[in-house]
């Protein structure tokens, strides 16, 4: 680890400066957010008003102070509106604030012991289902006193209850909450500038100025009765059983929905990741805090964490600093607050509620085929309540996840010449035996027959299934040739060797990497062709090998044994790239680039050519191709690092040595070949060492560096590299020695890896 030598007074000026460029007024626009929404949230979880504003303190400068991620925002949560309600009815307030003070000390509890990574192994379809149906809830109660009347006692009853409220109620009330929701509407739909006014502020703005100027009846926010009858928190009476409950509920909602924030927001920023166990902790001191000063639950909230990144936010001061606005707003201008209608913020409560039902979640959950445990989770909420939707969901999911554990998948087919391939995938438990044995069962006495398995386990039931239908074949006439991709549990089991009982992350299938050439049987199988005669030697090419068509075997191949294990990545990409690295290399067909450097899908933005050769910007003979591409790596894609390529016995050099001689009847080849010419005059220019391969290797590593001049000749590339932000790099592959070297530049050195 290298030490920073930069002095202290020089780390504190830049820190300064980062936090009033950047942080300030992200801070100032997540102010402006958080008041509206924690009055709000204050209102539906029927707490009084003033519990909102500490609530959003308390999160801003304590969990912002103490958190593990560095642009997270907490403060109250709409998904605990529901449960602060419910208590708030059954205990009363005071008692409430004891819970979430005791809450608070769990959270505290789980911190320290380092168990925050647990909350992650709640499925999201649970989370985001739990939220949609808190948001249904929300809306359904907060409509009625945006329509002049009262909220019932569940979703159903409000549900029934709306018709008679549209019908009956045409007061001043109604319209303040529907020009509220109109102007959240509109707002959105505004031009850039004055949409940098947050539309819940502009929203509750406007409802306030108009009721005022026309002199409607609404009902106003009055925070005097709160900040008044403010007393400690106290014990709750009742069953313990019940208060235990509600104090693990608080606890582990306000956690996960933190947890589950906090890794969403690292991926709205470039700066350090969320430390989860020291964030739980910073929940879990800044509960005990606002339960004691009489406030509102607190947790990491997605819209103002989201708002708080995107407006520029570098630092946890961000947070802290809106804390400290919301702090200073309600001691000099909380007169303010008094001045807004209790149905606008209704209005803002029914408009949140709806965005809670985010159809883009629906979404991403369908291609996982975990809708269903949304639709459950949300409906439970609505109409039963939150815990036992939360339960029904997790109870869904778990047994979602025990059937895609155990599920197998059988495929038998034969081929031309009647030997049957069977090929069997998943993980094999005493549930799938009865689909292993139906279909190994259709296959004829005396077959020749493959059996792939392409499992990560296999416990004694299904190896009992497989291994006595083995034996009954083979004691039929018939045989049988096992091959395991992942770890040998069939071949160890047989051997009675000790299997273990926890699955093995899977490896890439068996010499995947080879040529065609050396596995042409198990491609002619993936593809359904005949072998050829026992007789005919494999290196022969007999017709029935020419007609094999490789390419497509190759594709069949990648389907059945290398797609299954690659989907789930090449899904979560399949939308937008995002590589690291341009690589340019030759096209010579020896080089594979991602062999050779183990990189994956998404990883290098490639360009092959012949000879690896970057042309200089102006050249005589222009090539848009490859300069399209480095324009679109380093200005679109954002690359960080472009890597030059070569490789030794390269036939491009080859021809540059012999003058044009072996390139007299491909003058498209000659005239691309122009652009090595700044590479042959260097390697004339340059002595060698005596530490090469000879000429044409000389030549070879010198062209990689010419190229990475040439690089520099494209203006942006050079402003990049100036400014720090990409690294260009040579790489030479020795062929024979399946070696790769880094060149240094200039002159070319070699450094093995």
């Amino acid at each position: 680890m290298g030490t920073d030598t930069k002095s202290s007074i020089s780390i504190t000026r830049s820190d300064i400066t980062s936090v009033l460029r950047h942080d300030l007024p992200a801070s100032l626009v997540v102010f402006l957010v958080a008041v509206p929404l924690s009055l709000g949230i204050a209102a539906a979880s029927g707490a009084p008003l003033v519990a909102g504003l500490v609530a959003a303190v308390v999160g801003g400068v304590v969990a912002g102070f103490l958190g593990g991620s560095v642009v997270q925002v907490s403060g109250p949560a709409a998904g605990l509106a529901l449960v602060v309600a419910d208590l708030v009815m059954r205990y009363g307030w005071r008692a409430t604030c004891m819970i979430t003070l005791l809450a608070g000390a769990l959270q505290l509890v789980l911190g320290v012991f380092r168990i925050a990574r647990a909350a992650l192994a709640v499925s999201p379809a649970v989370v985001h289902g739990m939220l949609a149906g808190v948001g249904v809830v929300i809306a359904l109660s907060q409509l009625h006193v945006v329509l002049g009347g009262s909220p019932q006692s569940s979703a159903i009853a409000n549900l029934t209850e709306l018709p008679r409220q549209i019908t009956e109620n045409h007061n001043d009330a109604v319209l303040a909450g529907l020009l509220t929701i109109l102007v959240l509407v509109v707002w959105a739909r505004l031009p850039r500038r004055p949409r940098a006014v947050p539309a819940p502020l502009a929203a509750l703005a406007v409802t306030a100025v108009t009721s005022l100027a026309l002199g409607w009846d609404v009902t106003r926010v009055d925070l005097s009765a709160s900040l008044d009858g403010w007393s400690s928190p106290v014990w709750p009476r009742g069953d313990w059983h019940g208060i235990v409950a509600a104090v693990v509920l608080v606890a582990l909602l306000a956690g996960v929905e933190s947890l589950l924030c906090a890794v969403a927001v690292d991926r709205l920023h470039g700066g350090r990741r969320a430390d989860l166990d020291r964030e739980l902790t910073a929940q879990g001191a800044a509960n005990m805090v606002t339960g004691a000063l009489g406030g509102l639950p607190v947790a990491g909230v997605i819209m103002r964490s989201t708002t708080n990144a995107r407006a520029g936010a570098r630092s946890r001061w961000s947070t802290i600093l809106h804390g400290l606005w919301i702090l200073l707003f309600c001691l000099g201008l909380g007169w303010t607050i008094t001045f807004i209608p209790m149905e606008a913020l209704a209005a803002l409560l029914v408009f949140i509620g709806v965005q809670m039902v985010d159809i883009g979640h629906i979404r991403n959950l369908r291609g996982h085929g975990e809708v269903p445990v949304y639709a459950v989770t949300m409906a439970g909420v609505v109409l039963l309540g939150l815990a036992e939707g939360v339960l029904f969901g997790l109870g869904l999911a778990a047994l979602l996840a025990l059937r895609r554990l155990t599920s197998v998948t059988v495929d038998s087919r034969e081929d031309s010449q009647g030997h049957w391939h069977v090929m069997i995938g998943g993980s094999l438990t005493f549930l799938g035996v009865p689909k292993i044995t139906a279909e190994l069962r259709t296959i004829p006495a005396g077959a020749e027959v493959e059996l792939d398995l392409n499992i990560d386990f296999m416990d004694n039931a299904a190896f009992e299934a497989v291994h006595a239908w083995r034996q009954d074949h083979e004691r039929g006439g018939g045989t049988v040739t096992v091959d395991e991709i992942h770890d040998e549990w069939y071949a160890m089991a047989a051997s009675g060797g000790r299997v273990f009982p926890a699955k093995t992350p899977p490896r890439a299938p068996d010499r995947w990497w080879l040529p065609w050439s050396h596995r042409r049987r198990r491609l002619r199988a993936a593809a359904g062709v005949p072998a050829p005669a026992r007789n005919t030697p494999e290196g022969i090419a007999t017709p029935e090998a020419l007609a094999v068509p490789e390419l497509l075997a190759g594709a069949g191949e990648f389907h059945l044994r290398t797609a299954p294990l690659i989907r789930p990545v090449l899904h979560g990409m399949a939308r937008a790239q995002k590589p690291s690295h341009l690589f340019i290399t030759c096209a010579d067909s020896r080089i594979v680039p991602n062999l050779i450097t183990s990189s994956g899908p998404g990883d290098l933005f490639t360009v092959r050519n012949i000879g690896n050769l970057v042309p200089r910007r102006g050249a005589s003979a222009p090539d848009d191709s490859v300069a399209a591409a480095i324009e679109y790596a380093t200005a679109e894609l954002g690359v960080r690092t472009i890597t030059v390529c070569g490789h030794s016995g390269c036939g491009a050099m080859v021809a540059l040595l012999s003058g044009g001689e072996t390139t007299g009847e491909l003058p498209a080849l000659d005239r691309w070949l122009r652009h090595g010419h700044h590479s042959l005059a260097r390697f004339i220019a340059t002595e060698s060492d005596g530490a090469d391969g000879g000429p044409l290797d000389r030549l070879c590593r010198i062209n990689v560096i010419q190229q990475l001049e040439n690089l520099r000749t494209h203006p942006g590339v050079d402003h990049l590299v100036r400014a720090g932000r990409l690294d260009l790099v040579g790489l030479y592959f020795d062929i024979g020695a399946a070696r790769v070297h880094v060149l240094d530049q200039p002159p070319a050195q070699v450094a093995p890896l």
